[in-house]
Order: C-alpha cells, then structure tokens, then sequence
C-alpha cells in the first residue's frame, strides 16, 4: 500500500485534475503559477473542511464567524506592520530577469542552510560561497533585495486611496474588536472566526498546491485577559499525546499536560489550541503518525508573535506547514489604538471593588469666574484635565484654551483628598490566534488519504492519461472520512435499462431531498462505476438489481471492506446517515 512518502505530488494532481478535484487555473491560456482552481468535488471536499473547521473553532468555543473586505486601506497595514514587515528576499537573474526567493534557492542547494535565520548579508554571503546561479538560464544571480509580498490597488476613482488586497483576515477582526467586544456583552475571553480569500504576491510560486498567491485562510483570534493564567477548556486535551520539535534535531512526545509541567509550551491557553488543532486535523482525515508541532526560534518569529508553534504534516514535499498558532500578544490592538486613536480594550472588574484615596482638584469658581469671565468655564475644563502633579505647589498656573494662554492664580482650586471606589480597570486583551492554510490542508489530506492497492474483485480498472502505454491499469482509493468525503454515496443501476435505471433516479432524487450528497452514474460496468467512486473516496455505493423490483431492497457496498448489504428502500435515508455521520473512535 503506497502512502503519502511513497508517492509526489505529480501523481497526486494528475488524478484531482482528471476527476475534478483540482484545476490549474487559467490553463487555456498557458496557466499562471500559484493559482488553482476548485472542480466540482474539490469544492465540496473543501466545504466539509470548512464545516468541521466551524464545528472546532466556531460552535465549539465561545466565537462568532464575520467576514470583512479583502480589499484594505493602506492605513490599516501601516499600524499593523505588515507595510514595513511583510517581505521575502528576492534575487533575479541577470540574463532571463527570472526572479527567486533567495532562501527557496539555499534550500535547493544545501538543505542544511537556516536560511530563516539569515540576514540580508547572511543571505548575500552563503549565496555567493555555495555560487548558486539562475536555475533556469545559469545566469549570474543579483544581491538579495526585500520585497514586500502584498498585492497593492487603489480604491476609488479620481481622489483614491491606496490599499492592499488582504495578506490575512485577521486585520479586519482587530479593527471589529469594539463591535464584537459589545456582541459578547463586554466579557472576555470571546473569539472571532474568519475563512476568507487572502493574497500574496510570492516571488516564485511552485510546489503546485503548497504555495499560493490566492489562497484561503481559517483564522480565529481569541481575545483573554493576560493576568488571568487559567484557561480552564485546557482540561480536555491534557491527555492528548504531541510530538514536539523545539530546535532542529529536538523531538520530544509529550501529552499536553507534560508539556505545560515542563514549560515547553507556555501557558494553558496555547496548550489548549495545540491541542485542539491537533483533534480537528485528525477528525479532518490526516496522519496522526504524520503530524508534528514545531517552535519557532526567535530569530523566524513574525513581526507581531510572542510565541509561535507550527502544525506541521509529512508529505511528498517533507514536513509541511498547515497551521501557525500564534500569541500575538496585544500587538495588533495596541498598533490600532496608538494608529486610530480608537478604544480597543476591555473592562475587567474586580471581584471586590477597591477604596483608595486619590487627589482630586476643586475649582473655586466664585474666584475663578470674576478674573476671566466668559472664559470661565473653557479654563474650569482645561485645569481639570491637567496631571495633579502640574497643580501641586504652582503660584500661577498656565493653561491654554483654543490657542490662548491664562495666568490661573492657585487661589482659584484646591486639590482634596477623596475616597474613590474602583470597581476594575480597564486592560488590552491578549490574542491567541490560530491561523490554517486551507488549500496546504485539502492537498495533505488527499496525500495522506491516497492509496494504490490490488483491485478487489468487484471492481474494473480503468486505463487513464497517466498510465504508461502497455501497463495495467491502476487502482487507487482516497480513504476519505464518511462525513469529509465529497460524494457520500454513488447511486446506480446494475444496467441502465428495464426500469433499474427509473428506480436509480428516484433514489438519488430522496437521497439528496434529505441532504445526502449523491452521484448517479450509469455509465460503462459495474466494476467501472464502483472503481471511479472508490479513486473519489466516495464511501458507500447502492445498486439498484433486478431482484430490487421484487424485494424493495438495494445493496450497500462499503468502500473500504467490499462488503455488501441488502437494505430496504423505505429505510435508506437512515441506515446512510448513520454510516456517514459515524465518527472515528
């Protein structure tokens, strides 16, 4: 049985584009590197990702699902860095102009380079002693210079404003935080959820599936208070074993739990979405055996993280990228305060409220009123915004209304001390923030999904575009999970003809009635039919025979086992959601 190391991804891609999983986008006219298309069942696979993603991160926790704009004010990337920090380096080839990431073309050469770790010197410099060239041409290399990765636009016509199509969604959560802190009733910790369309213009997109200018990120950012180092939904996943890479060459399986006792991870509510991740990734159809997590050094940290750890999956490519579970920390709200002049934060009340004495100022205003008249009341507000310690000890006090300067002798307040009740304060929440690659996702899913094996007997290959001329035709089967799969269940004739077919359709018809996804097939045999479901990872076929006339029945036939059941027609609908809905131990 071939698995995800046994195969590349040229296999993988052949058969999502022959049976409308996968689509190079634009390809009559020559294609365009880092865009792909979604075909029919490509786009229903995804769907269920995104459902059991929802059912995760979503329905599970205390969040809220919103969309925002892809298209971005140039303001709102300035505050959150990404206009300054969002880059790669490129170099370009002096004699065909291609251009390239400099670190992707280390990689290439020597796979021992940390090109992460490498500054712009460090990168010019190991380029030069390992005397890397263009790949294509063999042309000589420039310096590596930053480039920033954002697709830019104006918005409007005329009197526009420069903007940015979005590099992520979280942005567009940070600058709602006002609104959903109210949602929630003004109580942390809370979460808001966005699966959206992002954008980066990469340098040299290749990898097929792996890197993407257009591609589609679940995030959600989860706002908590700081001070408060209990997270008590960390209980769920304490048992949960991880493997852990903390430095290149360090790898440690721990349970969470282990991991939170020996500080590896930080704090309870990381832990808590290591966790989780790893649950939805499983439930998704992944390896388990496949899965690892990984710390980012210091020196790879994002302009915006605390404490960073990637989810990451083995596939043809080596160890992949899937999910980046960051603490942001109250960056980005605090980059949007200080940008905006806006309130982003939260009250937190104390259990019991607290008395202190604090300075207060009293104005005097039968002195105050007579000296400056009709400009008695602007200057009462102006010394009561003032600092206590600007009040304190001062003959004459200046103070400045609308531009215009005022000698306040200290005849005209007082400063008293009073008994004040506070009842909390106010703070800048933390975020956690998950953040999935979609796309790198489904494309790992149908690695660690893929299988060649012997074909059972009831099954009749066929020959396709890859195979070689003269070879056995191959048999091959995406072991997706019943509830993932894009088709639930095939429905055929056993011949399309005497009534089987009538029959056929009017099952298909109440299966998708009651929301059971179907494919009616009558073309070429049986044994065809079942082998083009079995590659598409649909689950269940039923078959209508001749003896279905007589007995109202139908057979059910398992993808996986070959087994088959005769089931009534009149209990169909249940007997299937069963078996789809059936979740893994």
């Amino acid at each position: 049985m071939n698995n995800a190391q046994d195969i590349d991804a040229a296999t993988i891609l052949s058969m999502a584009k022959r049976r409308g999983i996968l689509w190079p986008a634009y390809e009559i006219y020559g294609g365009l590197a880092g865009f792909f298309d979604y075909g029919p069942l490509g786009t229903r696979l995804r769907e269920n990702i995104f459902n059991i993603w929802r059912r995760y991160f979503v329905f599970g926790e205390r969040c809220a699902e919103i969309t925002t704009p892809d298209v971005t004010p140039e303001n709102v990337f300035i505050a959150s860095g990404h206009v300054e920090e969002f880059e790669d380096h490129m170099v370009q080839c002096s004699k065909c102009s291609a251009a390239f990431r400099a670190d992707h073309l280390l990689a290439d050469v020597d796979p021992d380079v940390d090109a992460d770790n490498l500054d712009l010197a460090g990168l010019e410099q190991a380029l030069n002693e390992l005397n890397i060239v263009c790949p294509d041409c063999h042309g000589s290399l420039s310096s590596p210079k930053p480039v920033n990765l954002m697709f830019e636009t104006e918005i409007g016509l005329g009197n526009s404003r420069h903007g940015y199509l979005r590099p992520e969604t979280a942005q567009g959560i940070f600058i709602n935080f006002q609104n959903l802190y109210r949602y929630f009733r003004e109580k942390l910790p809370f979460g808001a959820a966005q699966i959206g369309r992002c954008y980066r213009n990469e340098i040299s997109p290749r990898q097929g599936m792996v890197r993407l200018r257009e591609m589609t990120l679940a995030e959600l950012e989860y706002f908590f208070n700081p001070k408060d180092e209990r997270f008590e939904k960390v209980g769920r996943v304490l048992d949960d074993s991880l493997v852990l890479v903390l430095r290149p060459g360090t790898e440690l399986q721990l349970t969470v739990a282990e991991a939170l006792e020996k500080n590896v991870i930080n704090s309870e509510i990381m832990a808590y979405f290591v966790g989780l991740t790893q649950r939805f990734l499983i439930e998704v159809g992944l390896d388990k055996n496949k899965l690892r997590f990984r710390k980012h050094q210091p020196t790879e940290m994002a302009h915006y993280a605390k404490e960073c750890w990637d989810a990451e999956a083995l596939t043809s490519f080596g160890w992949l990228e899937l999910v980046g579970i960051a603490n942001r920390s109250a960056y980005d709200l605090s980059a949007h305060i200080k940008a905006s002049g806006q309130e982003l934060s939260a009250f937190i009340p104390y259990d019991e409220p607290i008395e202190r004495k604090v300075p207060t100022v009293k104005i005097d205003m039968k002195a105050l009123g007579p000296l400056f008249k009709t400009d008695a009341g602007r200057i009462k507000a102006a010394l009561e915004s003032l600092p206590i310690d600007q009040l304190k000890d001062q003959e004459n006090i200046k103070v400045s209304v609308d531009g215009q300067e005022f000698d306040v002798p200290n005849n005209c307040f007082t400063i008293k001390m009073e008994h004040e009740k506070i009842t909390g304060e106010r703070i800048i929440p933390n975020v956690i923030e998950p953040s999935f690659g979609m796309d790198r996702i489904t494309y790992t899913l149908l690695e660690h999904s893929y299988v060649e094996v012997e074909p059972p007997a009831d099954v009749e290959t066929e020959t396709d575009d890859s195979a070689e001329e003269g070879s056995a035709a191959k048999y091959r089967v995406l072991t997706f999970n019943p509830y993932v799969a894009p088709i639930s269940v095939g429905v055929f004739p056993l011949m399309p003809k005497d009534g089987l077919d009538k029959m056929a359709q009017e099952i298909n018809a109440v299966l998708q009635k009651n929301n059971i996804r179907t494919y009616h097939d009558e073309s070429g045999s049986i044994g065809r039919r079942y082998a083009r479901m079995d590659e598409v990872g649909t689950p269940y076929c039923v078959t209508v025979d001749y003896e279905s006339k007589d007995d109202q029945s139908v057979t059910i036939r398992d993808r996986d086992s070959h087994s088959q059941v005769r089931v009534k027609i009149d209990e169909l609908v249940v007997v299937l959601d069963k078996l789809i809905l059936e979740k893994p131990l």
